[in-house]
């Protein structure tokens, strides 16, 4: 059975973005584009929110073809276009999207069923909406956290509307030399 494994950047005070959606306190380089590209490339199943798979749709399926791709792009839009996405969204009711599953409804038992088929990780990219809907459901396992060297004041937290303690077993960490450090954790049931 496949975990959901919320992946995410954060900032030191809890939150996924600015107030507006900013995103520009993000910290990313060489080391970590590397160090993620090994733990996705394991992986056959992207999990987003219509947010943010409109603007990884918008990016990743032309970006490893233009003159001056770096090569996380061209690595990371490969995987792109093979990885099968699982959209969380009301409004995209496109039925032909490739390699694409939208669910709008019966999120609980349509996830479950996702999971149940799944042999590796899903990884839930970014989506604070998506995570939220899905933390409420109990339906995450996991997070994967690259905490970045900055206190944002105000934003969109990644852990909202949380009624109850929850245990974590940290699996690893490591920092990178741009200051960023990584969490990875399970969640103990």
């Amino acid at each position: 059975m496949g975990k959901i494994i919320s992946f995410m950047h954060i900032s030191l005070d809890g939150f996924v973005s600015g107030p507006n959606g900013e995103m520009d306190w993000i910290k990313v380089d060489e080391e970590i584009f590397d160090h993620v590209g090994k733990r996705i490339s394991e992986g056959d199943t992207a999990l987003y929110g219509r947010v943010t798979y409109q603007m990884m749709e918008s990016y990743w399926p032309t970006a490893g073809d233009k003159p001056v791709a770096s090569r996380h792009d061209i690595e990371h839009s490969k995987w792109y276009a093979k990885v099968h996405k699982v959209v969380l969204s009301k409004t995209i009711k496109d039925p032909g999207l490739t390699n694409t599953t939208i669910i709008s409804d019966n999120l609980s038992n349509q996830i479950n069923e996702i999971k149940q088929q799944a042999n590796k990780e899903i990884l839930l990219f970014g989506s604070p909406t998506a995570t939220h809907a899905l933390l409420q459901l109990n339906l995450v396992d996991g997070y994967w956290l690259f905490v970045n060297p900055v206190i944002l004041g105000q934003g969109i937290p990644l852990f909202e509307g949380i009624k109850e303690k929850t245990i974590l077993k940290l699996l690893t960490s490591r920092q990178f030399a741009c200051g960023v450090t990584e969490l990875s954790y399970t969640i103990d049931r």
